[in-house]
Formats: C-alpha cells, structure tokens, sequence
C-alpha cells in the first residue's frame, strides 16, 4: 500500500520521549549498562582476539537501512569455474570480545536481544562494541566469522564452510540506494549477483514450498527532525538480501543436525483448521483462494499495494505463530522444521542483536574444524530456548507498546475527525476487552455491540473500531475517531453509519 507519512507537530517530542520513559519503567526494562560492564566493554574493545587467517582480500559491503551503525552481515558474491556461485558472508565475532561468564556476557544474559521501538533502542551489548569495534563497519579491520557456502547454478547449496578470518568491509550501503542504481542500470556487478542468487533462492523456497510473507512495514522514522510513520513495501534488494540471511541459517543447521549438537529455530506446521480460517477470511475479504492452490502459493499471489491483500497477508501471520527454539545434543529433535521456510534453520547472522545467534556461530566454527564444541557453548545450550523465548516475548511487547503511543500521539488533535479505510477484522459482539491487535481500549463507547479492526490509508494505520450494527468486513467504510490518549496508549474508532 502507499506510504503515507504524519508528521508530529512542534512540541511532542516531550510528550513521545516522556511516553517511551513510562514505557521502560513499566516493563522494568534497563536503561543504561552498569559501569562494570560498559568498562570491560571499552577494554575489550581495545584489545579484540583477531584470528589468523586474514581474509581482507575480500571486498565486502554491507547493506542495511540508512544510519545504522550495528552492522552484522558483509556479503560478497562471484561465479565459480564451471557454473554456480560463491557466497561470502561475514558475520560480526562477538566472542572475539566477549569473554563466557563475564560482566558483558552475563548482562547480554539478562537482555537477550536488542529491543527496538521508535527512534529507542534498548541494545543487546554496549555500544561500544555494537556500533563500534565488533560492528563491521567500512575500512576497519574487524574479526569475523566467514561463511563460504557454494551453491550450484540452480541456487542449491553445494558445499559450507565457516571459519574465523580477519576481514575488512569496503563500503556501508543503504537498500534504497542500491536499487536505484540497479533499476538505472548503474549498479556495480556485485548487486546484479544478488539479484541472479536472490531470485534463485526464492525459486528453491517456491520449490521446497516455504513461504515469505510481504507484509508492508509500518516504519517509524525521524527525518529533519520529525516523526514520520509510514507503510513500507520491501525494496526488491531487501529480499534478496534476507534469502542470504536465510540461506546461511539453512546452512548452518544443516552442519549442527550433521554434528548432532546445536540450537536451531522451529516452527511446527500450519493446522487444518488453521487454513480452513484462513480460507474463511479470503472468502469475506473477497480474494480468491482456487481449489487445489497450497497456503505458500496463496500467500505468492497476494498483493502488498491492495488493502484487503495487506489485511490478508496480516491474518495470514497467524498460523507462524507458534516459533521458538529446540536445543539438542545427541539425539535430534522430534520435530526440527521451521515450517515456513521449509527446512531445518537457525538463528546465526545477527550476533550483535540476538543472543543466540553467537552460540550458533561458535557451534558451527567447532563443527566446521573438526573440533569439540567449546565447553562453555555447549553448557548453555539446554537453557538458550527458555531464555530466548522470554527474549522475544519482551521485544514483542516493547515495539507494540512504542507504536502505540505513537499513533496516539499523532492522532489526539484529531478526536472528533472522520477517515477512510477498509473493515479487516471484525470479532462480532463485543465482550469490554482487547482485541489483540495493539491499541485496545477498555471502553466500546456508548452504544457500542461490535469491535473489530480498520485499516486506514491516511494515517497509515490499523485501530480498533466499534459499531453498533455488524462490521462490514472487507468493505470501504468512513470512521470517526473517537478517542486517541497518549497516556493509556489508546487509539479507538467509530463506525460513520
């Protein structure tokens, strides 16, 4: 759908900062590292373990939204003699820097992942090392671990191997620009390798019957100053790049399944009933699911620029619900399948961001080199899933929170204005209580029988909305807005009948 961007007016700014403050506190959430973490940060920093193999000669990039500074991942594509590619894939070494059981490792712990809401950023290590010296930033020798994974001239994948290297990024590089130049016909010859090796790998998922979801973005920026919320569809680069990303977590289950020790990311298998709702749902938004057409090729035919195929693709999510992570030792897990993608996958190319992705790394390095697993990776396996679960739950919980409030932000001089959008969710009777979709308010308003959702074009957004007559599910329909409070983190609709 187009991007519509809102900007907030002078002066609410506090009340966002102020928003996102009572935010932290209530979900008790840390603010700053403690001084003897952010020391032993500065120390290791100064002093990193770089690997022998000095691999500088390969002229990585990295490609990553516009300003960001924890930089994981720095690729490199070329053609092998005979056909097929090389894939190069650098990822940041955290344990390069980060010594097992001491204060920074204990509080990345505690955190498990770097949570993400608005311009706040709640990071998984010091900065001094996740936008600084473990960061794989451009002209900077920096310690990695370098994934080599060949792939035949039909994108499968034909031979892995990771091992630590010294290595040295050329250039930090943005999507958007990036694709400008690929859709001039300017690029340099490294994008139009990502794109050939993108487009096969999609071709494989399609193949193995795994699915990508095209959800649009709702993206929350500051430019010149501003806030800005928008609908973002993906720059076709992006997901490219995010089949590498996939690629090299295929890769690296295939070697821990192969070694038997490892922790990968599952997701069990849609249900019947699953796509029996989710065939219901098409049917009211009036998109046609043919009998006989799988869920993954369903999901190929929507349409991120149609609302209805947006709501879809939303209602879609539903059935991935369900991830999480299996350890294992010895014996293979029961069920190791991330459904989605169709295969066996890890977490392993954003060890700056997510805790787990650095146990993986070091799994696979051991694996790779014929070594044992280091005792203290391997001890911590069991516990990883647990505490990565509460990981994901926190940062969930966190961005939802901050969009909230943004959208309340934006919206409250507006109580009292109509808007149009389209009906994508209505529950039928409303009960007095949430919904799940965010921004829920207790109260239905008077008169008030049915809730469900609206999708807005104008703000870019998705509120509830009550009605004293059924929703018109899938129609075009005008709201007014009936409540819009920074301080509950409210935003509620009106049906205009």
């Amino acid at each position: 759908m187009p991007a519509t961007r809102i900007r907030l007016q002078a002066g609410d700014d506090a009340t966002l900062a102020q928003g996102i403050a009572a935010i932290q506190n209530e979900m008790k959430l840390p603010t700053a590292f403690p001084p003897e973490v952010e020391a032993e940060a500065r120390q290791a920093a100064a002093q990193p373990r770089l690997p022998d193999l000095d691999r500088t000669d390969i002229p990585l990039v990295t490609i990553d939204p516009p300003g960001s500074m924890d930089l994981d991942q720095a690729l490199h594509f070329e053609r092998r003699d005979g056909g097929g590619y090389r894939v190069h894939y650098a990822i940041a070494d955290v344990a390069a820097f980060v010594a097992p059981g001491a204060a920074v490792d204990a509080e990345a712990h505690r955190r498990g992942e770097t949570l993400y809401g608005a311009d706040s950023r709640i990071p998984l290590h010091p900065t001094e090392l996740s936008e600084g010296a473990a960061s794989l930033l451009p002209d900077q020798l920096r310690p990695a671990l370098l994934w080599t994974i060949d792939l035949d001239a039909s994108g499968e994948i034909a031979a892995i191997d990771v091992r630590r290297a010294r290595v040295k990024s050329r250039a930090r590089l943005d999507y958007a620009g990036v694709q400008q130049q690929l859709d001039a016909g300017t690029a340099d010859p490294l994008w139009t390798l990502l794109r050939e090796v993108g487009e096969l790998r999609q071709q494989r998922e399609q193949a193995r019957g795994g699915v990508s979801l095209a959800l649009p973005e709702q993206e929350i920026s500051v430019v010149d100053g501003q806030w800005q919320l928008a609908y973002r569809a993906n720059h076709p680069d992006e997901d490219w790049n995010a089949q590498i990303s996939l690629l090299t977590g295929m890769a690296a289950a295939q070697l821990m399944v192969k070694g038997k020790v490892g922790i990968l990311r599952t997701l069990p298998p849609p249900q019947p009933q699953d796509i029996a709702r989710l065939k219901r749902t098409a049917q009211a938004l009036a998109i046609a699911w043919p009998d006989g057409q799988s869920y993954p090729d369903f999901i190929r035919s929507l349409d991120p620029a149609q609302d209805t195929h947006v709501a879809m693709l939303t209602a879609c999510t539903t059935v991935l619900r369900g991830a999480g992570y299996v350890a294992f030792d010895g014996a293979l897990p029961a069920q190791p399948m991330q459904s989605a993608v169709a295969a066996e996958y890890a977490h392993a190319t954003a060890p700056l961001r997510r805790l787990v992705d650095r146990y993986v790394g070091e799994v696979c390095v051991a694996l790779c080199a014929n070594q044992p697993v280091p005792d203290w990776a391997r001890a911590a396996l069991p516990g990883l899933p647990d505490l990565m679960a509460e990981a994901d739950r926190r940062a969930k919980h966190y961005e939802r929170q901050v969009i909230d409030l943004v959208e309340a932000v934006l919206l409250a001089p507006r109580v009292g204005d109509t808007f149009q959008g389209a009906i994508v969710e209505a529950n039928g009777v409303e009960h007095d209580r949430g919904n799940g979709h965010g921004n829920v308010s207790a109260s239905a308003g008077a008169g008030a029988a049915h809730s469900g959702v609206v999708m807005l074009r104008d703000p870019a957004i998705e509120a509830r909305v009550t009605s004293a007559a059924p929703l018109p599910l899938g129609q075009e329909v005008t709201v007014r807005l009936a409540e819009a409070d920074p301080q509950k983190r409210v935003v509620r609709f009106e049906l205009v009948v």
